[in-house]
């Protein structure tokens, strides 16, 4: 199966964007990946350095354009977590089913001594990628550091899926099946630790009915 071959659908989107705007385009696909994560870092980075191969633009601007994109979408986001801030979320958490007003106390404790962290980190993770962003905005995380941390993280990530494009070449597809297949994991793992939290959550609050709390 050729590269050629596989230019379809968002990678075929991707490259002519990446073509057409050289690595600008790649670094506006990066960011639309940040804030819309069902459009796959895992094909665009790949994409972009199969692309940077064909001569559209050097390796280094492919690493560069693709970071600078992540870090746009990232803040982003994390302009999104201001806007919502702590209060508009406890109103809304305290819609929500299920849920204790101590457990978002938990959670906002849990990632203030983790917060850094969980953001570093979570540029390696499918899906998390994107979403931490939001919780580091609702908290106040200071731009410098959220800035820093997204940085080291992202060029992390970005060059290692733009290498393996650039060194494959027309073959760049090849990177797809591993991460999808590590995407499916982090997927089925979130799905059974939130079922699993809802069972416990509901067997907590029948035995608090029976005991009459």
């Amino acid at each position: 199966m050729s590269g050629e071959a596989e230019l379809t659908g968002v990678a075929g989107w991707a490259v002519d964007l990446m073509e057409t705007l050289g690595g600008l385009g790649a670094g506006l696909a990066i960011a639309a990946e940040n804030l819309f994560p069902p459009i796959p870092s895992e094909v665009i980075l790949p994409l972009a350095g199969f692309t940077a191969s064909r001569g559209s633009f050097t390796l280094f601007e492919a690493i560069f354009w693709t970071t600078a994109g992540s870090v746009v979408g990232a803040f982003a986001l994390y302009t999104l977590g201001i806007l919502l801030g702590r209060d508009r979320l406890r109103v809304i958490w305290g819609w929500l089913p299920l849920v204790k007003m101590s457990d978002l106390d938990k959670t906002e404790a849990w990632f203030a001594r983790h917060g850094k962290k969980t953001v570093f980190f979570g540029r390696f993770i499918p899906i998390f990628r994107s979403l931490i962003s939001i919780p580091a905005g609702i908290e106040r995380m200071p731009p410098l550091i959220f800035g820093v941390l997204t940085l080291a993280g992202s060029l992390i990530w970005n060059t290692i899926f733009v290498m393996a494009g650039y060194v494959l070449g027309e073959n760049w597809h090849r990177v797809e099946p591993y991460v999808d297949g590590f995407q499916k994991v982090v997927i089925v793992t979130v799905v059974v630790l939130v079922c699993w939290w809802v069972v416990a959550r509901v067997r907590q609050l029948s035995r608090e009915k029976n005991a009459g709390v």
